[in-house]
């Protein structure tokens, strides 16, 4: 089994349900709120280690009780944390989710010690990154930290996979040059692309256009009707597993532990891309962000 390494956020997640999304101006009540460990990275990272694979963690926390609360959570499931820094005096980050009954949700993120995840940070884990096979990061830490990971990694030859949430227009070309996969759902795709995207003819044309950015292989997720894989002179269709969707928080960040974990185990992209749907299915199913990521068992039931 190959290594892996997530470089990215970890946000104690703050999860407010209510019937619908407020409208500007509209006060509604809520039905409940829970604090669940989160940040897509954390989230990425979790995945990984509940699904047996072998994985550390590059991120910082701050020095205060959330930050322990993650910490803690992903040792719990066998995450490598030595390369979370603890920040004297930092805010951990922070993530407040609205979950509407259909399952849908919107989230508003504070980065607080996510931003200390610098290039001096990356320094000083810089033989974690040669010890890698994968790695995983988001666009929750500061988008010259990501670059600068992806060149040190193409240079190194190592698998880059990037989740490019939360989406960032205008984008150089030279940021997407060489990354190995990306994997934005349908909204993210247009914001990167900087048009709507409206029918499965449009997503298409807009997974090609960021293969002529420089990315090899692009995985569109599109919720419950599948996932869209698109690489040069390649584009193939998946649908997803149908299931009665109850928090779609961590879904993308199961899709993509779960699809890294098969490349690691020497699984086609395509069988990676039907076992990352398998996982995201289940998550699908339960609430929060890492409280819903399956065990292995569950997934082979």
């Amino acid at each position: 089994m190959k290594n892996i390494v997530v470089v990215g956020s970890l946000n104690l997640d703050t999860v407010i349900e209510v019937p619908q999304m407020p409208k500007a101006g509209e006060t509604l009540a809520g039905t409940s709120v829970t604090q669940i460990p989160g940040g897509k990275g954390a989230n990425q990272a979790y995945a990984v280690g509940k699904l047996l694979g072998k994985v550390k963690m590059i991120g910082a926390v701050g020095d205060d009780a959330p930050g322990k609360v993650l910490v803690n959570n992903l040792k719990s499931v066998g995450v490598d944390v030595s390369g979370i820094s603890k920040i004297k005096g930092g805010t951990t980050g922070q993530a407040f989710i609205t979950v509407e009954d259909s399952g849908e949700n919107s989230i508003i993120i504070i980065a607080g010690t996510n931003a200390d995840v610098t290039k001096e940070l990356i320094q000083k884990n810089e033989d974690v990154i040669q010890k890698a096979d994968i790695i995983i990061m988001q666009l929750e830490i500061p988008l010259e930290t990501v670059k600068y990971v992806k060149e040190i990694a193409i240079k190194l030859g190592k698998t880059v996979i990037l989740d490019p949430a939360p989406a960032v227009p205008d984008l150089p070309d030279s940021f997407w040059k060489g990354i190995d996969y990306i994997k934005p759902n349908e909204t993210e795709l247009s914001i990167l692309v900087g048009r709507p995207l409206e029918g499965i003819e449009a997503i298409q044309e807009g997974a090609c256009s960021m293969l002529k950015k420089g990315v090899k292989n692009v995985l569109v997720t599109l919720g419950s009707e599948g996932c869209l894989f698109v690489a040069e002179g390649t584009e193939e269709y998946y649908p997803a597993c149908k299931v009665e969707a109850v928090d779609t928080t961590a879904a993308g960040d199961s899709f993509t532990a779960a699809f890294a974990l098969a490349l690691s185990r020497g699984k086609t992209c395509g069988e990676a891309i039907v076992f990352g749907q398998k996982v995201a299915s289940i998550a699908v199913t339960r609430k929060g962000a890492q409280t819903s990521i399956p065990s292995p068992e569950e997934i082979m039931e």
